[in-house]
């Protein structure tokens, strides 16, 4: 999409190579590093059942169901014309049976992807903010964050699961041998899983940013996310859903944070804040003449 960027393309880079740094870190201490290539195995094996199962998974978390053009005119209606917009296939369509209101989308490709709204979502927004809304969930799916998602989860879960390895069996290395100490290693073994956490966080956080923007380019309103975001972030807090594991894994593919998040939880939020992603929307609405 045209116009100005926040170089959330650089940035995702980045935080990948952040990512390689604390794993290959963490693994020069299993063996002299000769199972790194084990651990990297099983991440891109991880990364693989996460893209390959995320949209039933998300969807069985939802309970959602299929819904027709006749249940769900204006949804249909939205989302075939930005398909159409953006010269990709329509994916199939949900609706989850909660009051909360939120909306995500998922799947491994154009081809085979989903975009599911809560029943919730569906009464809080009027038709032009509910475009703005699957706009958005439109392109998660045509930026293939979904991979990025799972790679990014299969990387932070295997850096924790290493970690784990090393703290019970003694960093796989005589104290003589282990340049960081026994103190060193310990607070390695403590902060890698959280750096790895805060990583994961940030690279789900930047992919908010890309798909509001493109998502406001594509509807061609701007402003529209903003006021959905707004109803959002009330209705959200108003009903937040139950943090459970199931829905725990899921929650990043959310439009907004499912959970109540106060105080310190903000810090390991999925989603950025809302005050700064409909900022970012208010002002390209003024700087890109979208102002109506």
């Amino acid at each position: 999409m045209g116009g100005r960027k926040y170089f959330n393309g650089l940035k995702t880079t980045g935080l990948f190579v952040l990512l390689w740094a604390v794993m290959l870190t963490l693994g020069t201490f299993i063996g002299g590093g000769q199972y790194l290539w084990l651990f990297a195995l099983l991440s891109v094996a991880g990364t693989a059942f996460g893209y390959w199962n995320s949209a039933s998974l998300a969807i069985r978390a939802m309970h959602a169901r299929p819904v027709t053009e006749v249940e769900q005119p204006a949804m249909y209606r939205i989302v075939r014309d930005l398909s159409r917009e953006a010269n990709q296939p329509m994916p199939q369509l949900y609706v989850s049976p909660t009051a909360a209101p939120n909306a995500f989308a998922t799947g491994r490709n154009p081809q085979n992807s989903a975009v599911c709204c809560t029943e919730g979502i569906l009464e809080l927004l009027d038709e032009r903010e509910l475009r703005g809304v699957l706009g958005h969930e439109l392109m998660h799916v045509y930026n293939r964050d979904i991979l990025i998602g799972s790679v990014a989860a299969a990387f932070a879960g295997m850096i924790t699961a290493v970690a784990q390895m090393l703290f019970f069996f003694g960093g796989g290395q005589s104290n003589r041998e282990n340049p960081l100490g026994a103190i060193g290693l310990l607070a390695m073994l403590i902060l890698a899983p959280l750096a790895a956490s805060l990583i994961r966080l940030a690279i789900s956080r930047t992919r908010e940013y890309d798909a509001d923007e493109d998502g406001a380019s594509l509807t061609g309103d701007p402003l529209a996310l903003a006021s959905a975001l707004r109803k959002l972030e009330q209705g959200t807090r108003a009903r937040p859903l139950k943090d459970t594991p199931q829905l725990e894994n899921v929650s990043h593919m959310m439009i907004a944070n499912p959970f109540r998040g106060e105080g310190l939880a903000n810090l390991f939020a999925t989603h950025p804040p809302m005050d700064q992603r409909i900022a970012r929307l208010e002002d390209m609405a003024r700087n890109r003449g979208y102002l109506r």
